[in-house]
């Protein structure tokens, strides 16, 4: 189980890896996602290290955890029957994630991102996101 509290080890924090800047819909099944450096493909456009929380009392379409559910398990991330992840452009740093169903007009979502690694890099184990990160945004 992780807690975003303590997604890994202390010294594992040290790890050096990306860390989401932004999360914007893009579409009403799409988010864009914008890493600060490139990141490695394969860790970047594993649907299963992502999660979705909504502001609600439950998760529900895109949402893959509740606003009050800290835990990020291995059960409740995003899965390949409910979104795909492609690269926009070669830069590794942008993605979109296109979802098989819409997010619900004025629901909070936000993007928690884990595991994703730098560009030729491996072992990163916990979040992608930090204070700055603007990964919150109210669907339309």
């Amino acid at each position: 189980m992780y807690s975003e509290q303590q997604m890994m080890p202390r010294d594992m924090q040290m790890i050096p890896h990306p860390i989401l800047l932004v999360a914007r819909q893009v579409a009403p099944n799409q988010i864009e996602i914008v890493y600060d450096q490139p990141t490695d493909l394969e860790s970047a456009t594993n649907v299963n290290n992502y999660w979705i929380r909504n502001n609600l009392d439950r998760p529900s379409d895109i949402a893959t955890v509740a606003r009050d559910d800290m835990m990020l398990l291995p059960t409740n991330s995003l899965t390949s029957n409910m979104a795909k992840i492609r690269p926009v452009d070669n830069s590794r740093k942008r993605f979109i994630i296109t979802f098989n169903m819409n997010a619900t007009p004025g629901v909070q979502y936000t993007v928690l991102p884990c595991f994703v690694n730098l560009q030729g890099k491996t072992g990163f184990g916990g979040g992608n996101w930090g204070p700055e990160s603007r990964n919150t945004f109210t669907a339309q």
